[in-house]
């Protein structure tokens, strides 16, 4: 088939199939698997906003106001995520589905309110696990076949590895523990390096040097 005829089939097809908007006959995808799994990112967003803002209201306590603006900041950006999604299933020709009776029932991560700020923060951390973890089965689900989606869902899922390294921070900073923030785990570090052990350990003969002195 010429370069020629191709592109007038494309034009034809464009022409009979354009009420499918942006979703051509080379979609290597399932349509309504895509939007099956795309909606329950969009529910997994829209609990995640309410619980992020529920927390923000919520939130009390002399050492509070971080964690609230965190938490209004973060709800702030679920909710853009969520239109992003939205949008993307409209454009797939699906139907977002926003019904609240369905939401927790599709969404990956729960509501949980938490009875302390500490609480709340650990709740919150671990929704952002979950949806680091759901959104990287998503974006090898997209992979190649659709990778306009699959470029959504990695902005998103860097920002939500964004939100739980925050939530850390916070975490830590709540925790009554004085002591510093460990950077490696205990048997990473089994002790003193060979440099600083040289440094810090005197050779036999200075050690018999000074004795000579005194």
């Amino acid at each position: 088939m010429s370069h020629i005829k191709q592109l007038q089939d494309i034009r034809d097809r464009a022409r009979r199939k354009i009420t499918d908007g942006a979703v051509t006959q080379d979609y290597g995808l399932d349509r309504e698997q895509a939007i099956s799994v795309l909606n329950e990112a969009l529910a997994t967003e829209l609990v995640c906003v309410l619980r992020y803002r529920f927390h923000y209201f919520m939130a009390t306590g002399i050492h509070s106001q971080a964690a609230k603006n965190e938490f209004l900041e973060h709800a702030n950006e679920e909710q853009d995520h969520a239109n992003q999604i939205a949008e993307r299933i409209k454009q797939l020709g699906g139907k977002p589905e926003m019904d609240p009776a369905g939401l927790t029932g599709r969404s990956h991560s729960e509501f949980k309110e938490g009875n302390s700020l500490s609480d709340m923060l650990k709740e919150d951390l671990v929704a952002e696990r979950i949806a680091i973890e759901s959104y990287r089965e998503m974006v090898r689900f997209f992979g190649d076949k659709d990778p306009t989606t699959r470029r959504m869902l990695e902005e998103i899922l860097a920002k939500e590895e964004e939100h739980a390294d925050d939530l850390t921070d916070l975490l830590y900073s709540q925790s009554e523990n004085s002591e510093p923030r460990r950077l490696y785990a205990a048997d990473e570090v089994p002790g003193p390096s060979k440099a600083r052990q040289a440094v810090s350990t005197p050779t036999p003969q200075k050690d018999s040097a000074r004795k000579e002195k005194h």
